[in-house]
């Protein structure tokens, strides 16, 4: 499994027009689910993605996770993280999960956050996205716990 974050004064996320969630300052979570990925892959990539300090305590020092910075999270299903891209010209997703895997995982994944945390937002499952984002830093981690 793997997460890339960003750390955002906002984020927002539109499908057909529609906003289907957003948030404010906070973590734009991209997850890619790979086919050996598990609960316990889950649980272990949020709570990094929940704990990993990428926000300023008083001196300005990257010293805070999300919880601390009392920041929000936004979830968004990104099948394209887990492409392999070593060779050739065009992405290879041999690794990545199946639909009705990778749909099962984000699920629990995004319930197990809303479990945690407060101010969890998510884009759709396999939907075409439209995303909108204010990176602040830039501040941009890829997280892989497989």
């Amino acid at each position: 499994m793997k997460g890339l974050i960003q750390r955002v004064k906002h984020a927002s996320v539109v499908v057909d027009g529609e906003t289907v969630g957003q948030i404010n300052e906070g973590i734009l979570l991209l997850l890619g689910v790979e086919k050996q990925d598990t609960e316990a892959t889950a649980d272990k990539l949020l709570e990094k993605v929940l704990k990993y300090r990428i926000f300023s305590d008083e001196q300005g020092k990257m010293n805070l996770g999300l919880k601390d910075a009392g920041g929000e999270l936004m979830v968004v299903s990104q099948f394209t993280l887990v492409a392999d891209t070593r060779k050739g010209l065009r992405p290879g997703f041999s690794s990545g999960a199946t639909p009705e895997q990778g749909e099962k995982l984000y699920d629990y994944f995004v319930q197990r956050a809303r479990s945690l945390h407060n101010g969890v937002a998510t884009g759709q499952f396999g939907a075409d996205m439209k995303i909108t984002l204010l990176n602040d830093g830039p501040v941009t981690f890829m997280l892989d716990v497989g």
